[in-house]
């Protein structure tokens, strides 16, 4: 059952909108460093204004858009241990008729609005260093899948956490490692053998290379989209049994 998930949604938005264009902000950062250190400093000359290199910068923004999917999505679990550890909400949502399901529901839908907004913004900031990209409903079914594998795996990691300061620790061991190696930066095609085995193993690697085909009109990898559709469906069930483990 899901009953409930309408209202969890609903307090997660109402604190995006509060917070918003504060929350906008802190997601354009990280982008247009990246894109003015890696697609500015460090691309091939002679591609572009300004030494610009304007086929990396091709290469690089899906890529981009596909790890602040990851990211803003993953941040949910920090909003989650916020309620639990500080302001007790999650015991209130125990003692309220709102199933497992559907309070994993109502975060994993807010975890991927913020996932979408973060992905608006990273276009957005293309857009103004003159990028342009086929946004295709693959495109967007590729960071969706994306955003909602991430946000359920946060939901479910969530539970598990005893103290708000290992937030921090989790996210260092899991999402930092694959934003550097899930193919954002470079092609995954271009490493040994064996390296680009196991990085074929982490979700966003797939989303990557799904987003990347589809923005820059390349054969589009189906797989890539059956295996983020298969992990995301285990974690939001990892994520629903977390949910009702803790709330017994």
């Amino acid at each position: 059952m899901i009953q409930g998930w309408k209202a969890v949604y609903y307090r997660e938005a109402l604190l995006l909108r509060r917070r918003f264009w504060k929350t906008l902000g802190t997601m354009c950062v990280s982008p247009l460093l990246y894109i003015l250190a890696f697609g500015w400093a460090m691309a091939p000359t002679g591609q572009g204004g300004g030494g610009m290199g304007a086929d990396y910068l091709r290469f690089l923004l899906p890529g981009l858009a596909a790890m602040s999917s990851m990211t803003q999505a993953w941040a949910i679990a920090g909003e989650i241990n916020v309620a639990r550890f500080y302001w007790r909400i999650f015991e209130e949502i125990q003692a309220a008729p709102v199933a497992p399901g559907g309070y994993v529901l109502g975060e994993v839908l807010a975890g991927m609005t913020r996932a979408l907004l973060g992905v608006l913004a990273v276009l957005g900031l293309g857009f103004v260093f003159g990028v342009r990209l086929t946004l295709g409903p693959a495109f967007w079914l590729a960071l969706m899948l994306n955003a909602f594998f991430f946000a359920s795996l946060a939901v479910g990691l969530a539970m598990h956490i005893k103290a708000h300061a290992d937030q921090a620790l989790l996210t260092s061991f899991v999402i930092t490692p694959m934003a550097f190696l899930g193919g954002t930066f470079f092609p995954v095609e271009r490493l040994p053998v064996v390296v680009r085995e196991l990085l074929l193993l982490l979700p966003l690697t797939h989303a990557s290379r799904a987003a990347r085909a589809a923005a820059t009109g390349a054969e589009l990898p189906t797989l890539s989209l059956v295996i983020l559709l298969t992990v995301g469906a285990f974690a939001f069930v990892f994520a629903v049994k977390s949910v009702a483990r803790a709330k017994d």
